[in-house]
């Protein structure tokens, strides 16, 4: 199997205020997915892009609507898919997290929650090479697999903190922004965006996502299955982001 024939759907909804929003695209958009396939004979392998948050499907619109999104396809066993969580994505592209870089590389880390927390990343290169991987590889049927940089345990902000402040050659000094400050901006936004119609980033519901404490993974079970192993490490990534700069 080399993959040639299938489908990748990235349900493409990240910002929202309201759960109605992001079931849209991420929800509905993968229904009609599904439905163009199976009328295809044989239907075409398809690989869900979903997302780690949707472990915890509690927290978050955003995250609800990933889980509802993996149901669908749990519930076609006629389909050949798989689903793929990745963590947080950085990388040439990003939009998401190139800002919490550029604040590190100017000095500063804004810690949204516990400066404990820990998360696992991926550079956006290793996860092309690992979605290539899991289309190539039969024993991904029906699979739901997580994957990270191989950095075990993931990484709590004083260790990005540390690797960029080597990397930008510069102290970086976290601060937690006040919980209050948060909880008003994601409150405004939420106000402002049905005046205005705008999808905001930042809404309560984000924010509980954003101070979850363990988005942690590992690659055991993508490694085993396709011989897949990432090749970019946090250092690297963040000095290939410096580089770009110049």
């Amino acid at each position: 199997m080399d993959g040639s024939d299938a489908v990748i759907h990235a349900a493409g909804a990240v910002r929202g205020s309201s759960r109605e929003s992001f079931d849209r695209i991420n929800v509905a958009g993968t229904a009609h997915v599904v439905s163009a396939l199976q009328s295809r004979h044989p239907p075409p392998r398809l690989l869900l892009l979903s997302s780690l948050a949707a472990r915890e499907p509690g927290l978050s619109w955003y995250a609800a609507s990933k889980r509802a999104a993996e149901a669908l396809l749990e519930a076609q066993p006629a389909l050949d898919w798989l689903i793929l969580r990745p963590p947080a994505v950085y990388g040439p592209g990003d939009r998401e997290m190139l800002p919490l870089f550029q604040a590190m590389s100017r000095g500063i880390a804004t810690v949204p929650g516990d400066a404990s927390a820990r998360t696992s990343l991926v550079h956006i290169d290793d996860l092309v090479e690992a979605i290539i991987a899991c289309l190539q590889s039969e024993g991904t049927r029906h699979q739901t697999l997580t994957l990270c940089d191989g950095k075990g345990g993931g990484y709590d902000w004083r260790e990005m903190a540390d690797l960029a402040g080597e990397v930008w050659g510069r102290r970086v000094r976290l601060w937690q922004v006040p919980r209050w400050l948060l909880d008003c901006a994601a409150w405004v936004n939420v106000r402002s965006a049905r005046l205005t119609g705008r999808a905001p980033m930042l809404t309560p519901p984000k924010l509980r996502e954003l101070r979850h404490t363990d988005w942690v993974v590992d690659n055991r079970m993508i490694t085993q299955l396709t011989g897949w192993n990432p090749g970019i490490g946090l250092r690297q990534g963040l000095q290939a982001l410096r580089k770009a700069e110049l």
